[in-house]
């Protein structure tokens, strides 16, 4: 006969974590799991191209500014094209390490455990959205920076930042405002369904249909003051304020940016209806 072991009730040996730092566990392993996958790193491996590209045209404006100052010339325009160059990334990043981050716990029945546990409601959704910002800000806000320390670093000079001020927080603004408002509604859109390619689909029709229907509308109308309806362009148009140059549609820019924040909000609004440990059945 075997032995049975004693069951009885034992301290605790473990050290306990503070409250509100569970999150961390969530966002950490949807980090690591996007990171096991090689076409994933492929695809942050390719958003670099285009740093490296803005890295070798300050490099060579810097010192060899007779020879190629006129053609690979440093200005804030370059760094907001560099953004522009970005928003692809940040589109793919979105889908695919965004699309299946609730739906997926939603299929397999995972809120239930989630939140049946000392994790609440706003943690979870937290850890699902670090999840994102990490690899969005990896690609906009963070080589962003990079290129303007390079700058300084190559020129050995903090002249361009001086006459330049807006630059630094144009930068992270402008990142902000992108990674929050894509981040925002892709996790949204994924707790909307259990599918993690409907939710892509969702995610993408979003982006492509507002901007055909602002385009289409723009033909019609023979104006761009329905840029307003696209998320693209309200982007875009803020964008463009931020960084001090002249927005590129006629809608106003406040009206722009009003819209973005009420996506935010209305996305924040749908998680919160969402992510719950027991579906209500109505």
């Amino acid at each position: 006969m075997s032995p049975i072991h004693d069951q009885s009730y034992r301290r605790y040996q473990g050290s306990r974590q503070p409250a509100g730092h569970a999150w961390r566990v969530i966002a950490g392993a949807g980090i690591r799991a996007m990171l096991a996958k090689r076409a994933y790193v492929f695809l942050l491996i390719l958003s670099l191209i285009p740093f490296v590209v803005n890295a070798v045209r300050i490099y060579f404006a810097v010192n060899f500014p007779s020879q190629a100052g006129t053609i690979f010339g440093v200005n804030p325009h370059m760094f907001r094209s560099f953004l522009d160059q970005q928003s692809v990334f940040v589109f793919f990043m979105s889908v695919w390490a965004g699309a299946g981050l609730i739906a997926n716990d939603r299929r397999a029945n995972a809120l239930q455990i989630y939140l049946a546990k000392p994790l609440t409601r706003t943690e979870y959704i937290l850890g699902k959205l670090s999840v994102l910002l990490a690899f969005l800000l990896s690609v906009t806000l963070v080589p962003g920076l990079l290129l303007l320390i390079m700058q300084v670093a190559f020129s050995g000079s903090f002249a361009f930042l001086t006459q330049n001020a807006h630059l630094v927080p144009a930068v992270i603004l402008s990142s902000l405002l992108t990674v929050l408002v894509s981040a925002t509604t892709m996790l949204a859109l994924s707790s909307l369904s259990k599918s993690s390619r409907y939710a892509a689909l969702l995610f993408t029709g979003t982006i492509f249909f507002t901007k055909a229907l602002a385009g289409a509308l723009q033909g019609i109308t023979g104006t761009s003051r329905m840029a307003w309806l696209s998320v693209t362009q309200n982007l875009e148009q803020v964008t463009d304020v931020i960084f001090r140059e002249t927005p590129r549609y006629e809608t106003p820019w406040l009206v722009s940016l009003l819209v973005l924040v009420g996506l935010v909000v209305l996305s924040v609004s749908v998680l919160e209806r969402r992510v719950r440990g027991v579906e209500v059945v109505q």
